[in-house]
């Protein structure tokens, strides 16, 4: 009997990053056929991705010349009627994004959904636009001027990007005493958008998928399923892992070597969204109500300090997880005074040493992800 292609062929590109590797799971998971995009055919996470069924991994450099990148994208989207495209600072993203969308109109492409970032400069001439964020608004602009049926995503900060590896941004550094300190710019009572994309990328854009391009008519939709100041996170953080966590209204501290690109992103951010306290996502796009209608059982940040964040702390060697500490000092955890939240019916608190590794699909840190040696990684780059 001859192989018949299932009528829902999606591709996907980057698809190691956690947004398309959450997607993937959930996608091969009911069935649809996936035509992933890997740079190489090795890693922990292209190895997961691998021996899901449905899923053939398609093996392709997106930074070649633009003479062999076109047939290939043209191979990888034919037979397709849906695409989520999330392409990442790696190689020269406009031209990477706008080639992506020529082959899925090529291909006829019923359902395109682009992961996006806002341009603030549009909003008001005196706001530095984010460079990383830019590009790929600039993206978004070209697939809109195509035609192409599509929906856009914005996704809001990863939960997955708390670290306390000495990266910048989202650095939970660990204390001498078992606490932890986040330092950012971000004015503690301003409201930011969270989201864990491991966890919930993946139903999210299975449920707009399964809705239509018509349903969603071009508009661009908030994938962020909490909105919390960095004092509600730090609060709720402290709940999760038992322990106090602190937030500390800083300037962003760049302790290790980053490409000069994020460099700038990073001083952008800081002058856009922290001293100039520019709303994340502009003023005109409302989160977490559209998010949690599309998927409810999202996992929020204290269930990821719990269950997930010790996981990743210990995959990169680490075992402050497993060392006592102070029951005095675990006890503040769980005192509103030092974290500008209230326990306020929130889960109980997770005792230190006691907690249980939990399996996790996919789960990487930026000394074990596949695109760590790469000279311009950084943590949240995809």
């Amino acid at each position: 009997m001859p192989f018949l292609m299932p009528t829902k062929v999606v591709v996907t590109i980057k698809s190691t990053g956690r947004q398309t590797a959450s997607f993937i799971r959930v996608a091969s998971a009911v069935g649809w056929h996936v035509k992933a995009q890997v740079r190489k055919l090795e890693g922990l996470v292209a190895e997961e991705l691998a021996a899901l069924p449905n899923v053939e991994l398609i093996e392709g450099d997106l930074t070649q010349p633009k003479n062999t990148l076109v047939p290939f994208l043209d191979r990888l989207f034919h037979n397709a009627r849906l695409a989520f495209i999330n392409t990442t600072h790696w190689g020269d993203e406009v031209a990477i994004g706008r080639a992506c969308a020529d082959a899925a109109k090529k291909a006829g492409v019923a359902h395109y959904i682009y992961s996006s970032m806002p341009d603030h400069s549009v909003f008001n001439p005196h706001y530095r636009a984010l460079p990383l964020w830019a590009q790929k608004f600039a993206v978004e602009n070209y697939v809109r001027q195509l035609g192409i049926p599509a929906t856009f995503v914005y996704t809001g900060i990863y939960n997955n990007n708390f670290t306390s590896l000495p990266y910048p941004l989202f650095r939970m550094e660990l204390q001498q005493d078992g606490s932890f300190i986040w330092q950012a710019p971000f004015h503690p009572k301003d409201p930011l958008p969270w989201l864990d994309a491991e966890h919930d990328v993946g139903p999210a854009l299975l449920q707009i998928f399964k809705m239509g391009a018509n349903a969603w008519k071009g508009q661009r939709v908030t994938l962020a399923f909490e909105k919390l100041t960095p004092l509600q996170v730090c609060a709720r953080f402290s709940r999760g892992l038992g322990r106090p966590v602190k937030y500390v209204h800083g300037p962003i501290h760049i302790a290790v070597s980053v490409p000069s690109g994020y460099r700038e992103h990073l001083e952008c951010l800081q002058e856009t969204l922290g001293d100039k306290r520019v709303p994340y996502f502009g003023p005109e796009l409302e989160y977490p109500q559209e998010a949690r209608s599309l998927w409810e059982g999202y996992r929020g940040i204290e269930e990821y300090a719990r269950e997930v964040f010790p996981v990743e702390e210990a995959a990169n060697g680490l075992s402050w997880m497993d060392e006592e500490m102070d029951e005095d000092l675990a006890s503040q955890s769980n005192d509103g005074n030092f974290d500008g939240e209230s326990n306020g019916g929130g889960t109980r608190p997770h005792t230190p040493g006691t907690w249980t590794p939990i399996h996790t699909p996919g789960v990487r840190t930026p000394r074990h992800h596949p695109e760590f040696e790469a000279a311009d990684f950084f943590v949240g780059s995809c």
